[in-house]
């Protein structure tokens, strides 16, 4: 997916616009929660995202979610990990 498909995906399911983001290599991001809805797209390199013990890499062009208040850990590959970030907030 490319980051115009994503800006159209985001805008019709009601996030904001996307935010971008960066991990640097092997960064790791410990356990935590949001307080608003993520979708995701890897726009370079790749990370590990783990939740409910599950661990799932993403990769170029890999879109998801978390939901707000799930928990999860993240961990950058070793090429680090380039994404961009829509939040949706509740209320």
């Amino acid at each position: 997916m490319d980051p115009r498909d994503f800006a159209a995906i985001l805008t019709a399911e009601g996030f904001a616009p996307a935010i971008p983001r960066s991990l640097a290599p092997g960064q790791p991001v410990p356990e935590h929660t949001h307080p608003f809805d993520a979708k995701i797209l890897v726009t370079a390199g790749a990370f590990t995202l783990t939740r409910g013990g599950i661990a799932t890499r993403h990769g170029l062009g890999d879109l998801f979610s978390v939901p707000a208040g799930e928990p999860h850990a993240e961990l950058a590959g070793p090429e680090g990990a380039e994404y961009l970030a829509g939040r949706r907030h509740k209320g």
